[in-house]
């Protein structure tokens, strides 16, 4: 292939990013994408319309009669290819059901196309048929938001980068390298903050044990040096609903996201951001704590800093198999999930994990984040 194709033929399926990627790569963006679709696949071709219309691509849905069908697909493929006869077409066999994708390259060897394959594993393009150039790596140009975009999700409020203070980024750094002594009153202060959340207050009142505990006082008086909160004999008073999240566990988030924009050339990480929320086509509203794109895949990163094990809380099965869900629905199979947790989780926990494909990052092992995380992008 010496130039982009004018038009791409491309074989809808619930997995965006193998048709999207080649699309936008600056060597290989067509004109024009036709996009094969069957009666289960229409959310998820407009979904795909929407960004390549966005970026400059105009776009053709073409129904398709049967997808199990072979005969029916090869008539529908065929009288494309008398409408197009004489254009300059590429065909992306990589989505749609494995029939559409031998109906489409039969047609494609008698019209002419050319055809390709994307290796999701190596992130490279494999052209197909004699005298095919070499295969090539993808251009890794796809942000956050179009990304999200191709698997039907619409962001709300934008896109957020967060900074910290410096006094805020000392206190981060005092709750790391004491994780073990402050585990217990972090949870008490964890609990005192969703208190004054559900009652819609920014203050709260301690118990008579939450006064006498010199544990819990030392860790409000790093919180009320770090601007977060107030101590008034028993009343804490947060200074903001951004600081009562901060210190909700909202530290966390900002610790993992300074650590991925640290290692953000190292990484190769082309767009990142902190507390995402998304919505899909039923306005189902998913909370990403902290997203970054690497290698044309989505990373996932779920902050917990709050305890899984008492009977109030979310358990860790709940957090796992849920984050689990959420990498499977927002950004398809290519997506990483990581829980970075500041307390422990227990064996069963940690095989959980491992059986959903989740990298986990708990308890001590925060100190070496930025460790865990440049092994995680590049496995």
């Amino acid at each position: 292939m010496t130039h982009a194709p004018g038009t791409h033929i491309l074989l809808v399926s619930a997995q965006a990013a193998a048709n999207l990627l080649p699309a936008l790569d600056p060597q290989m963006k067509p004109a024009e994408a036709v996009l094969l679709v069957s009666s289960k696949m229409q959310r998820q071709a407009e979904a795909l319309e929407h960004v390549l219309r966005e970026t400059g691509v105009k776009t053709q849905r073409v129904m398709l009669d049967n997808e199990h069908d072979f005969n029916a697909l090869e008539r529908n493929l065929l009288d494309l290819a008398t409408q197009r006869e004489g254009q300059h077409i590429a065909l992306n066999v990589t989505g749609g059901t494995k029939l559409m994708a031998l109906a489409a390259q039969s047609i494609a060897e008698a019209a002419g196309w050319d055809v390709f394959y994307v290796d999701v594993d190596t992130d490279e393009v494999i052209w197909l048929g004699k005298n095919a150039p070499p295969r090539r790596k993808l251009t890794e140009q796809l942000r956050l938001r179009h990304y999200l975009m191709g698997y039907g999700y619409r962001l709300r409020g934008g896109i957020q980068r967060p900074q910290v203070a410096p006094r805020q980024q000392t206190l981060i750094d005092t709750l790391l390298m004491q994780i073990g002594s402050l585990e217990k009153p972090l949870a008490q202060l964890n609990w005192l903050a969703q208190s004054a959340e559900d009652k819609g207050r920014l203050d709260v009142e301690l118990d008579p044990q939450q006064q006498d505990s010199r544990s819990l006082e030392a860790l409000l008086r790093h919180f009320e040096d770090a601007g977060v909160l107030r101590i008034d004999g028993a009343r804490l008073s947060f200074n903001g609903k951004n600081q009562l999240d901060f210190a909700k566990g909202g530290w966390l988030e900002h610790h993992v996201f300074h650590t991925v924009s640290r290692l953000t050339g190292e990484l190769g990480i082309r767009d990142k951001a902190a507390n995402l929320e998304v919505t899909d086509a039923n306005d189902v509203r998913n909370e990403l704590d902290v997203a970054f794109m690497a290698r044309n895949r989505l990373f996932l990163i779920e902050c917990k800093t709050a305890r899984m094990d008492k009977p109030e809380a979310p358990k860790a099965n709940d957090t796992l198999f849920k984050l689990a869900e959420i990498c499977r629905r927002v950004g398809g199979l290519g997506t990483r999930g990581m829980l970075a947790s500041y307390r422990s989780l227990r064996d069963a926990e940690k095989r959980l994990a491992q059986a959903l494909n989740i990298e986990l990052v708990c308890g001590a092992e925060l100190v070496r984040l930025d460790e865990k995380l440049k092994a995680w992008v590049r496995r």
